[in-house]
């Protein structure tokens, strides 16, 4: 009996010596830590995952810190895609992880012991069982996680490999210069796949990177999901994985019927929240920098379920420091849209060193937008028909300088029919147009202006159709 307390005590060590470790913050390997000598700390876990990349096995080792341990999305594996195991003592991450050798069939694969190159996975079903939402976690429950626990800025990059690699792409929904646009499933959810040519990897890159700044979720803007590299056996894709909007984009949506005065008011105020949003900048160490769209037009609009909108297309987008006072311009050859450009973009007069330059041509492309909008909404028994602004102006494939001829030098502006003076709404809505729409971009409105303005409306009795 006299042993009894010793006994105890050396059996109480290891545990009493696991929460000093807990407390002072854990050590684990981390293959991408050099400066380190290859080691991380964190209070969350340790973390090591193997996953199936390109027909390889891929092993990835680090540290997982406590918000991404607490949204549960590192320590899930992934039928035929990832094996993963999270654990909590000192380099307990050291260890050696395989894909076993069913998965590896199942993939569609020979197993990478034998040493051949393999095809990339053929999924025929999201492997959802045990997988990044083994806990009944939607995508946007797991996004949300991140946003509101983590950096702000969205998924784990290997958590949107893992995503991008289990989703099953459905039909193809669009075509445009960088490539193709399906819609896919992730787990019995609908996603929209942006699949970019491997000749336009800037475009897809820099798309990216806007996607993930820290702060810009807005349900105005598209939600992006996962970006990912794939190769298929003859060339590589560049996928970037979003939200689906089965509508479609806002040129789609406004040709195929009309819009009431209540859907015309809905449409306007969430593209300028939306803009609005996205050139504001948030101060503090979660903000986020102003941001430029460059290419605002209604094929890069979405339109939600609910009739709202979400800008996409953020391939051209430019951020601004305001600390170092700088610019980020994406180094890429693509330019916006030329029926879309702001007068002094295409008479080469704007001073890209000033930040509201950019700003400033954005609302004029708002302005142009607004002119889509309200023609389609029914006033006085007239239903305008679709058009693109200056489609009575010039070609449907203007040149810059059939552009320039007509906006600069002819100083012409889509037409506002009379019939809007008898609706409130559309009266409001035509005089912002012409105010975004202004020659000199410092006389134009800012995008919060526009938004406050639009929320202001009410829809009175004599405007609904």
């Amino acid at each position: 009996m006299r042993g009894a307390p010793g006994s105890a005590l050396r059996a109480a060590l290891p545990l009493l010596g696991a929460a000093v470790s807990l407390c002072a913050g854990l050590q684990c390997v981390c293959q991408l830590c050099e400066h380190t000598n290859f080691t991380c700390h964190t209070e969350g876990a340790c973390w090591a995952s193997v996953m199936l990349t390109n027909g390889r096995e891929e092993v990835v080792k680090s540290c997982v810190s406590l918000p991404e341990l607490n949204a549960q999305v590192f320590c899930h594996s992934s039928k035929n895609i990832t094996k993963t195991e999270c654990c909590y003592t000192d380099f307990c991450n050291n260890i050696t992880l395989r894909l076993p050798l069913g998965e590896c069939r199942s993939a569609g694969s020979a197993c990478p012991a034998r040493g051949r190159r393999r095809r990339p996975p053929s999924v025929e079903e999201p492997p959802c069982e045990g997988s990044l939402v083994g806990s009944g976690k939607t995508l946007k429950d797991l996004i949300y996680d991140m946003t509101t626990s983590g950096s702000g800025s969205g998924l784990p990059l290997l958590v949107q490999r893992t995503i991008a690699r289990t989703i099953v792409l459905q039909e193809i929904v669009g075509k445009g210069r960088f490539g193709e646009v399906w819609h896919g499933k992730w787990c019995g959810e609908d996603v929209a796949v942006k699949i970019f040519s491997s000749r336009d990897e800037r475009s897809w890159f820099r798309e990216a990177e806007i996607y993930q700044t820290v702060m810009l979720r807005h349900e105005n803007i598209l939600g992006f999901i996962a970006a990912d590299n794939k190769d298929n056996g003859t060339w590589t894709q560049l996928w970037l994985v979003s939200e689906y909007h089965e509508q479609g984009s806002l040129f789609d949506y406004l040709n195929r019927g009309t819009v009431t005065v209540e859907g015309m008011v809905r449409l306007a105020l969430s593209v300028a929240s939306g803009l609005a949003h996205l050139h504001m900048e948030i101060v503090g160490t979660q903000g986020k920098p102003a941001i430029a769209h460059r290419d605002l037009k209604s094929k890069n609009i979405l339109v939600k379920r609910n009739e709202t909108c979400a800008i996409a297309d953020l391939g051209l987008a430019v951020k601004h420091d305001s600390v170092l006072n700088t610019i980020d311009i994406p180094q890429n050859p693509r330019v916006g849209t030329r029926r879309y450009m702001a007068p002094e973009i295409l008479d080469d007069a704007m001073n890209t060193n000033i930040f509201e330059s950019f700003k400033r041509a954005d609302i004029y492309s708002l302005g142009l937008v607004y002119w889509e909008i309200a023609r389609r909404c029914p006033v006085g028994g007239i239903t305008e028909e679709y058009q693109l602004p200056y489609y009575d102006l010039v070609p449907s494939d203007p040149s810059i300088e059939d552009m320039r001829r007509v906006v600069c030098e002819q100083k012409l502006r889509p037409s506002i029919p009379n019939q809007w003076q008898s609706c409130e709404a559309l009266r409001v809505l035509g005089r912002l147009m012409r105010e975004c729409w202004r020659a000199s971009g410092a006389a134009r409105l800012t995008a919060l202006r526009v938004k406050k303005t639009i929320s202001q409306l009410c829809v009175p009795e004599d405007c609904k159709a």
